[in-house]
């Protein structure tokens, strides 16, 4: 089986105990392994992928834990590097009645932002892997540089490019520096999956099938369109299909974009890492098997330790 890397940040999420209130409101946080990247890595794992995840952490409690969540679920932490330059990045997060979730980062500089390109092994990368990265560790620090290398070699290597931009606007000085780092990254990407709420803002157009159309730039032979409740839709340039969402009763959308990439990503690898001989009629399988991992992780709190197993998903 094909690896998947993921690249990027790990970090704590302090969930609240109590929905519905403002940030400054909430007195209770119970401690949660997360960061898009690593939730990734560990969707993966758990449906009895091959994963591994790369980035860097501090030398501190907070990094120990991390490392540890990672590797009891199955994920390769040969690539995480530990530094005591920065401390691990943590992240408050205020749920909303409906789940959803607001968050206010702790991050100036944090370990993972010191990720570096001479960190990066192109003898870690083989012609069936995938690596797969997102937009907050793209920021302009080391740690853009390293992904930026990890693209070259893995693509240099054969393997699959996956890009979840994963916006979180709160990480960016400027909001069209945000924007335009996503733009300048999709060309990169053999796979982009994108959110109804981001489709506009990164594209800049509101007609949501010119927007779609305007992802096939570059490398860009799939785009993995995802609307929540509604479903989610699979674009490439000969064929779409789609797949409709899941009634379940939500607790915590925390991770459910992550499970969602993660279960199509282990579905991909069981392709040898690849896009070749997918047609409409698989690809409408692989997204609705990817929609039950993200359905079946909004019923639970918190992101890594919500993620479905493949006996879930499969009952």
């Amino acid at each position: 089986m094909s690896v998947v890397y993921t690249i990027g940040e790990a970090l704590i999420d302090f969930i609240p105990d109590t929905r519905g209130l403002e940030l400054k409101a909430v007195v209770n946080f119970k401690k949660e392994a997360g960061g898009a990247p690593a939730n990734v890595a560990c969707a993966v794992a758990r449906l009895g992928g091959k994963s591994a995840f790369i980035g860097k952490l501090g030398i501190d409690a907070f990094g120990d834990f991390l490392e540890e969540t990672l590797e009891s679920v199955g994920v390769d932490t040969r690539y995480i590097v530990r530094t005591s330059e920065a401390n691990t990045a943590l992240a408050f997060v205020s749920l909303k009645a409906d789940g959803d979730r607001d968050f206010s980062f702790y991050r100036n500089p944090s370990a993972d932002m010191l990720l570096s390109e001479s960190e990066i092994d192109a003898s870690w990368f083989a012609a069936d892997d995938i690596l797969h990265y997102c937009s907050v560790d793209l920021i302009e620090a080391p740690v853009k540089y390293a992904h930026l290398k990890a693209i070259k070699e893995m693509k240099a290597a054969g393997g699959l490019i996956s890009f979840d931009p994963n916006v979180r606007l709160p990480l960016w000085r400027d909001h069209e520096e945000c924007r335009q780092t996503i733009l300048s990254f999709i060309p990169l990407s053999h796979i982009v999956k994108i959110s109804s709420d981001e489709l506009a803002f990164i594209t800049g157009i509101e007609d949501e099938q010119q927007a779609l159309a305007s992802l096939f730039v570059g490398e860009v032979q799939a785009v993995i369109y995802t609307r929540g409740s509604e479903g989610a839709a699979w674009y490439s340039k000969d064929y779409h299909a789609n797949a409709p969402g899941q009634k379940v009763a939500v607790v915590d959308t925390t991770g459910a974009g992550d499970a969602f990439i993660g279960a199509l990503l282990y579905q991909l690898q069981l392709h040898n890492g690849s896009l070749e001989g997918i047609n409409s009629v698989e690809a409408e399988r692989i997204i609705t098997f990817a929609n039950t991992a993200a359905a079946l992780t909004t019923t639970r709190a918190g992101a890594i330790s919500s993620l479905p197993s493949l006996e879930e998903i499969t009952k």
